[in-house]
């Protein structure tokens, strides 16, 4: 262990809370945050619309067919901006080594606190009811000897929960959790782990690390390590996000013509995980794959950032005209990203970042 002493603030369904505190009609409703319509997706659900199953980053459709009592409400993220910023403040009398997630969620050292509580559970307890008292909101924390564990234990007891792990508490706590607890283990990885009778953190550190490293690589290393409860990273102050990016790999090439869906898709899921983000993306890029694997980037930056997934894949479709191969060109791969990440207070127009067409 690091010696270290983390805390990690987890905001309970931020965007519906805000919108549950501001407006008392929506207190103890359904409340989803989303605009409507064929291709939108859940910002956030209320936890009393979680229990029909409606989640974040669904379909707005699926949200309306599993709770058709939900409430709708537009996001307003000028608003949730707000509440983050205050929320931060909260966190710097405490400390300043402070590593925003998204607008809702933090990594803070507390190994030593500006208020000399003797605790870093006394920390957490400190901001969960400064959070309560002056923004009327609700977060659970998480302590732990580092990050990794530290947002285990934040999702330990929500909402509004406060979960500890002490340092010799670790090799109990952490055996018998499923796999997927572990970061970096998704739906492939943990089919992967099961095919070697993995299931368990327990079954992961009864692995050889040769082997470990063997099927994963350098990433087996990192899998060997979390399962003992090992992270070294330190907590990181103020690490801009610099770019959103996602793309995707078709089982068959296709032509230009045939890939506005993808885009459309696409641009939904940057969309997404930019509303998280304090700071705002002014530059659109199109990445594409060529079947012969030439890669090819357009990009722009509007005089004004993208206010809308409507803008945001209004611009991708538009950087795809840009792309002039011939109607026999087939391709690979396309990504959509937004990047250019800037204050909200800082409106000036910036070049491209990538000028050139290659």
């Amino acid at each position: 262990m690091t010696g270290r002493k983390i805390v990690h603030i987890d905001m309970d369904a931020f965007y519906a809370s805000v919108e549950q505190r501001d407006d008392p009609a929506l207190r103890g409703r359904p409340v989803v945050v989303a605009w409507r319509g064929n291709r939108s997706v859940v910002c956030a659900a209320s936890y009393e619309a979680r229990r029909f199953g409606v989640r974040s980053a669904m379909a707005a459709m699926t949200a309306e067919r599993l709770c058709p009592q939900a409430i709708f409400v537009p996001p307003d993220f000028p608003r949730y901006r707000t509440v983050s910023r205050q929320t931060r403040e909260i966190f710097r009398r405490y400390t300043d080594l402070i590593e925003p997630l998204s607008l809702d969620e933090a990594y803070l050292d507390v190994t030593e606190n500006k208020a000399s509580l003797p605790t870093a559970t006394k920390v957490a307890q400190a901001i969960r009811r400064a959070i309560r008292d002056e923004l009327n909101l609700t977060a659970s924390a998480g302590v732990a000897p580092n990050k990794f564990l530290a947002k285990i234990a934040s999702d330990w007891r929500k909402p509004n929960g406060l979960f500890v792990i002490q340092p010799g508490e670790v090799d109990a706590f952490l055996p018998p959790l499923p796999v997927e607890r572990l970061p970096g283990v998704g739906k492939v990885t943990a089919q992967r782990l099961a095919n070697l009778g993995v299931r368990t953190v327990g079954d992961v550190r009864a692995l050889e690390l040769a082997v470990l490293e063997n099927q994963f690589g350098r990433h087996g290393l990192r899998l060997h390590e979390l399962a003992f409860g090992i992270d070294k990273n330190a907590v990181v102050p103020d690490r801009p996000t610099k770019s959103i990016s996602a793309e995707d790999t078709f089982e068959r090439d296709l032509a230009l013509e045939d890939t506005e869906d993808a885009i459309r898709r696409l641009a939904e899921k940057v969309w997404a995980a930019s509303r998280k983000e304090t700071r705002v993306g002014r530059t659109v890029v199109l990445k594409l794959k060529t079947s012969e694997f030439r890669n090819l980037t357009r990009s722009l930056t509007p005089p004004e950032p993208p206010c809308s997934c409507e803008q945001l894949t209004a611009i991708a479709l538009a950087l795809r005209e840009r792309v002039h191969l011939g109607p026999t060109q087939r391709f690979r791969l396309i990504g959509v990203g937004l990047g250019n990440f800037r204050d909200p207070a800082i409106d000036q127009p910036e070049p491209d970042l990538f000028p050139q067409e290659t």
